[in-house]
């Protein structure tokens, strides 16, 4: 991590282990046992990577249609963490980057006037995208309730750092554009999480979040989801296990073009637990 993401992190887990000695003196009764007090979850997934991306730019008469630039299997690193401060409602905070410099060439055929051509070119993407959620959520159960479902309402930060260059030829002629894009904001985020208790070292847990955001020069929507199991072979340390799911699609417009990415990642996941 950059030296201003790990400040954020340490921040939040200063503020986690703050709120954790305050706990006792603000709850009374325990929290349900497919809950802790404070949860760190540091790992991240070896993704399938599909990526998709196109420039269109009338002006030089450029347009690339959907071509798949990102083929292949990628680790993304994730961190996250999840306190409470009382038994059924506390915060939760993730985060995880993706980061790809790929290049594929095209080939694409068209008819204009009654004759054949073939436009033939080259799209490339280096694109890094970090994105942080935090969020405050509520779990509905108490110490009673092994099987719990969580909602969470919260906001998440984005920064989309992009160049996607574009170059079409037809016969001797040639176009080129360059999009780049720099972007950062914060947009509003919803989660779901269901958590099970198995037994005291086993736990059964799925996650479902959503992010839109709205924008004249930068739109479009991130999903998560994933399923996994906790194992905690001591008190306060274990490994965790997951299948997840990540969908980005991102559209990036200006006066004279409009360039689209879309991601998608799918694999396994696992993260080193550490509970308090």
């Amino acid at each position: 991590m950059k030296s201003n993401q790990k400040f954020i992190f340490t921040s939040a887990v200063i503020a986690a282990s703050a709120l954790w000695s305050l706990a006792p003196r603000i709850a009374h009764a325990e929290p349900s046992p497919a809950l802790d007090r404070v949860s760190i979850w540091l790992g991240g997934y070896r993704a399938d990577i599909d990526g998709f991306a196109s420039v269109r730019d009338p002006g030089n008469n450029v347009d690339t249609g959907d071509q798949q630039f990102l083929s292949g299997q990628k680790t993304v690193q994730r961190a996250r963490l999840d306190w409470l401060i009382m038994d059924s409602q506390g915060f939760s905070v993730d985060y995880f980057r993706v980061k790809d410099d790929s290049s594929r060439s095209i080939e694409r055929p068209f008819s204009f006037g009654g004759v054949n051509y073939t436009a033939t070119g080259r799209v490339a993407a280096d694109t890094t995208l970090d994105i942080g959620n935090f969020s405050y959520r509520w779990w509905f159960g108490d110490s009673s309730n092994k099987n719990i479902f969580g909602l969470g309402l919260g906001a998440a930060y984005y920064k989309l750092d992009a160049t996607l260059r574009a170059s079409v030829g037809v016969g001797p002629l040639t176009y080129d554009t360059i999009q780049r894009t720099d972007e950062s904001g914060w947009a509003p985020l919803v989660t779901l999480g269901w958590r099970t208790q198995v037994s005291d070292q086993v736990r059964i847990y799925a996650d479902l979040s959503g992010v839109r955001k709205n924008g004249d020069d930068l739109s479009g929507t991130i999903t998560n989801a994933a399923i996994g199991a906790e194992w905690f072979p001591w008190k306060n340390i274990g490994v965790g296990a997951e299948y997840a799911s990540t969908r980005i699609r991102l559209k990036q417009k200006d006066d004279a073009s409009t360039a689209r990415v879309r991601l998608e990642l799918d694999g396994p996941a696992v993260y080193l637990r550490m509970r308090f």
